[in-house]
């Protein structure tokens, strides 16, 4: 007989388990596509601002008698404010959705709601370093100007009417600066109050009988109109700041849906980019 080949033995040799690492182990956030976004979202807003601030639709002034009165360009600045908010918003969006990470075994719905999620954060991030760069500059302009003087417009206006109580054909009896202040003070906290004590109209009376030389009912038809413009005046302004907050919490909402709506559509389209050979 001939030498029989030897049959090669199959040794088994233990399996070794180990974890796949998948989508689910990553986050769902990419920080660096949503900060792309908001940087592109707040270049785009304050570069249509000041475009904006270049045809005048910013050249609101809280004082009737200092610039136009807050309510007389509201509804250009109204328009403007959220059609920069939208683009901005659906820009920087938009640029989220394309550079995020692709997902590839994450559901549809699951997708949908992280792009929508990234648009939003966009948008929050934008909004939150704004405010606080604003906050910022606001603080060392204040500071920078805290000793300064300012002439012209940049004076009180409540100052305008403090000088209306004592005008005079003769310079000898012009009040001096402290008197002024006082008065200011009284009228300050009158308007607090939302009305002036007679206690205090008598004593502006008897400041602008003394000064102004006029009689004593004169000065209290003074004292008595010039408090009533002013408190019209405060009135004005508050109304139209609470009109303009109200309207740049719509643009802020309008902001928020079009990063997120644009968002999605561009991680619609970063998902469905298909690879060209040559």
């Amino acid at each position: 007989m001939g030498q029989s080949q030897a049959i090669p033995r199959l040794v088994e040799t233990p399996q070794v388990p180990y974890t796949v690492r998948n989508e689910s182990f990553a986050s769902g956030v990419s920080w660096a596509a949503v900060s792309s976004g908001a940087f592109v979202t707040m270049a785009l807003f304050w570069a249509f601002s000041a475009l904006g601030a270049g045809v005048g639709l910013s050249s609101i002034s809280p004082w009737s008698n200092t610039g136009p009165s807050p309510t007389s360009l509201g509804a250009g600045a109204v328009i403007w404010l959220c059609v920069i908010e939208i683009i901005s918003c659906a820009f920087g969006g938009y640029v989220a959705g394309r550079l995020r990470s692709k997902w590839v075994e994450i559901h549809s719905d699951e997708v949908y709601f992280r792009d929508t999620a990234h648009g939003f954060l966009v948008w929050a991030v934008a909004f939150v370093v704004s405010i606080a760069f604003l906050a910022s500059a606001a603080s060392v302009m204040a500071g920078g100007n805290r000793n300064a003087r300012f002439e012209g417009a940049n004076v009180d206006a409540s100052r305008y009417y403090v000088d209306g109580l004592f005008r005079t054909t003769q310079p000898s009896k012009v009040p001096d600066d402290s008197l002024r202040s006082e008065v200011a003070t009284i009228f300050a906290h009158a308007i607090g109050a939302r009305e002036l004590s007679d206690v205090d109209k008598n004593y502006l009376a008897d400041l602008v009988t003394a000064h102004a030389g006029v009689a004593r009912p004169e000065a209290e038809k003074r004292v008595t109109e010039d408090f009533s413009l002013l408190q019209q005046s405060v009135d004005a302004t508050r109304k139209a700041i609470a009109h303009s907050l109200y309207w740049l919490f719509v643009a802020l909402l309008l902001g928020a849906f079009s990063a997120s709506f644009a968002a999605t559509f561009g991680g619609k389209q970063r998902d469905h980019a298909h690879l060209t050979r040559a």
